[in-house]
């Protein structure tokens, strides 16, 4: 398997970022003294325009988990090429145990995907696309998977230029 260039994003103070929350755990850990709760949260963030990231939280209370993960959010930014509103191609990517499958889809098809990859594809701006998660449904290897399929995207201008092909002026526009 060859090795991928990802493109990371750095976290601009002027750009502006909106969050989702994915999933909330509540985690109890039994001790002498009782019983000790805390929650982690899975985040999601993207400008709606071709950037989006997740990060993981975890603290005593729901709130300071959520910012908790909303700052690891930002750290981990990815760049995904949009074409009208879609994908340029067709992608399939892993992680742990979930497999995600994203495809372009015709304009107006909307959003169709499950609820982890949904929060995803709309927080990076994508707003046709068909997308299906194979295999786990746990919500935080379904995000990394799709993020991963997103940063696997490429633009057919880079694949053109290392192929040394000529665009036509449809694809350009």
């Amino acid at each position: 398997m060859s090795k991928v260039n990802v493109s990371k994003v750095k976290a601009a103070g002027d750009v502006e970022l909106k969050e989702k929350v994915v999933s909330i755990n509540r985690v109890v850990k039994t001790t002498k003294g009782g019983r000790t709760f805390s929650f982690s949260a899975l985040v999601v963030v993207g400008n709606e325009n071709g950037v989006v990231g997740q990060g993981l939280g975890k603290a005593k209370e729901v709130q300071e988990a959520i910012t908790k993960g909303i700052e690891d959010a930002k750290k981990n930014l990815v760049k995904v090429p949009i074409m009208h509103g879609t994908i340029p191609h067709d992608q399939l990517a892993k992680d742990g145990a979930a497999k995600v499958l994203i495809k372009p889809a015709a304009h107006g098809a909307g959003v169709i995907a499950g609820g982890s990859m949904r929060a995803v594809l709309e927080s990076a701006g994508i707003t046709d696309v068909l997308a299906k998660s194979l295999g786990s449904a746990n919500p935080h290897n379904v995000v990394k998977a799709t993020i991963k399929a997103l940063g696997l995207l490429r633009e057919p201008i880079q694949v053109a230029k290392t192929r040394n092909i000529k665009l036509s002026k449809v694809f350009n526009g």
